[in-house]
């Protein structure tokens, strides 16, 4: 396409929002003239069920739940006088509990402050506040913060070893001067019965034990009413109990209790930040496709896609800050869209794949692909105005760092669009609260709108459920396998199978993991693999 038919597409389908300083540009995609006519229907469903939704109906049907994670940042939408108010009054409670943390009010078990955050969550609990904490986190922040993530031991190990101050450097220096008695553990989970979670809660408080700590005396949770955890940490005496509700998802709750809390404690500005993610619902909240960012947005993968999700997603922003945004548009996108059945019930495998880093760093490892391989995806440029807060720097004769990292998102743009790569390219002044709650809101809805396009429910999880089903009957599993085993010559993987009506191949990896770890199941070499023996020892 000519440069000057670029130039007159560019100025049709770039939308600016001066309020915001915010814009989206959807001119490098090839969408017809015609597409969004053709597509009225579905977007008028779409802002239809988004009006709904937020007035408080029934959003997850298979749940039969709401869905309202838009009245966090503005809780005069909430349907209900006392929802308004736990809102408002969870938002108060949080600024409390940090601003009594930070003078001392809240001390450690020992009367010192606390000084370190260890956030314990999995999925939507722990991915928010990383992704928040890194795009916003400095040196300057109050308080300094850690995760676990995962159910791995080692993973567990990794992090003790940055806070405790017994931990030594391979040089033989003292790490850093972190202190488990000076660490406040936020422990999130909705339902309180997250395997992953109450793995790293345990951990916390064994390791907490061997420091001579009561483990109460830094913990907090975020749960909802009446959960197991909440039971726990009231028996238990923690520090604090934040709420959950059962109308927030886990991957839509970074602006509720789950995200607020390190956010304060970090010194972060959660009003801009809430502010941000109000003022990109209210822009979209606009019934007309072309000054609706969301719907632009949501459209796009429509047409990328085919409606079926036929391209992979792939997020390129171009700031380190927000190097960890991929990840946190991995769950968002792909929970809420990847679904088996459609509404009515009839089998659509939607969904659509999510990946990314970061530019520049892109151009040096999949860019190739991208640009001459195959053409499988669409990409989405996320470019930040402001290159930096400190005085600018020239590498060359008028040529700063940040013009180069312009140009060669500008460039690549440029360069896949030629080699017939379609783009969508978002713009925001800075990375800071307001605009992490703008980018954060933006992708919300636009998932909330591409659900109702396909006719999906964005709300549930499934498949996830299914996977923590099958890992339970696995742990079941190694409980009767370790029952057979016995001192002597051993049994076969086969030969246990049979004894408790198992699948062979399933025995066969739990005898390999608990003769990894535990040093009292020994392992008979066999002829083939297979046909390893193993007993105790």
């Amino acid at each position: 396409m000519a440069s000057s038919s670029l130039w007159q597409r560019f100025q049709q389908y770039f939308l600016y929002y001066g309020d915001l300083a915010f814009s989206i540009d959807i001119s490098r995609m090839r969408f017809p003239d015609d597409f969004f006519e053709k597509m009225q229907p579905l977007t008028e469903k779409a802002f239809a069920a988004m009006r709904e939704l937020e007035s408080g109906a029934i959003a997850n049907p298979d749940e039969k739940r709401m869905v309202g994670h838009y009245w966090l940042r503005n809780p005069a939408l909430a349907p209900t006088a006392e929802i308004r108010t736990e809102i408002e009054e969870t938002i108060k409670r949080v600024k409390r509990f940090a601003a009594d943390v930070h003078s001392g009010k809240i001390t450690a078990g020992n009367g010192k402050r606390f000084e370190h955050i260890l956030l314990i969550g999995i999925g939507g609990s722990a991915l928010g506040p990383q992704f928040v904490a890194d795009a916003l986190g400095s040196s300057r922040d109050l308080m300094d913060i850690y995760f676990f993530d995962n159910t791995d031991p080692d993973g567990f190990d990794r992090v003790f070893d940055k806070i405790d101050p017994s931990a030594v450097r391979r040089d033989g220096i003292a790490a850093a001067n972190n202190n488990l008695s000076q660490t406040l553990v936020i422990v999130v989970s909705k339902s309180g019965g997250t395997r992953e979670t109450r793995n790293g809660m345990l951990e916390a408080e064994a390791k907490f034990a061997t420091k001579g700590l009561q483990f109460g005396n830094h913990a907090v949770a975020v749960t909802e009413i009446g959960s197991d955890l909440d039971k726990y940490a009231e028996k238990n005496k923690w520090l604090a109990r934040f709420p959950m509700y059962d109308w927030i998802g886990g991957r839509t709750s970074v602006m509720s209790a789950v995200g607020l809390i390190p956010m304060a404690l970090e010194g972060f500005d959660i009003d801009n930040f809430l502010a941000g993610a109000a003022a990109m619902d209210e822009r979209t909240r606009i019934p007309d496709v072309t000054q609706n960012a969301a719907m632009l947005l949501a459209s796009m993968w429509y047409y990328a896609g085919n409606g079926r999700g036929k391209k992979d997603m792939v997020i390129l922003p171009y700031k380190d800050r927000l190097a960890l945004f991929s990840k946190y548009l991995q769950q968002l996108v792909m929970e809420s869209l990847g679904k088996e059945k459609d509404l009515g019930g009839n089998m659509v495998h939607q969904g659509i794949a999510v990946y990314g880093n970061k530019g520049s760093t892109d151009q040096h490892a999949y860019v190739q692909q991208l640009r001459d391989g195959v053409l499988n995806f669409f990409v989405t440029f996320i470019e930040v105005d402001e290159d930096r807060r400190s005085p600018a720097i020239e590498v060359e004769d008028g040529i700063t760092s940040g013009d180069y990292l312009h140009g060669f998102l500008r460039g690549t743009r440029s360069a896949l669009y030629e080699s017939g790569r379609e783009s969508v390219t978002l713009s925001i002044p800075r990375v800071d609260p307001f605009n992490i709650g703008v980018l954060i809101a933006l992708y919300e809805r636009a998932v909330g709108f591409y659900a109702s396009l396909v006719d999906i429910n964005a709300y549930d999880q499934p498949g996830v459920e299914a996977g923590k089903k099958a890992a339970t009957k696995l742990l079941q599993l190694q409980k009767q396998v370790r029952e057979k085993l016995a001192a002597g010559s051993g049994k076969t993987a086969e030969e246990i199978a049979r004894s408790i009506d198992a699948d062979p191949e399933d025995v066969f990896h739990v005898l390999r993991h608990l003769a990894s770890n535990d040093p009292h199941v020994r392992v008979t070499s066999g002829q083939e693999t297979v046909d390893d023996r193993f007993s105790l020892g």
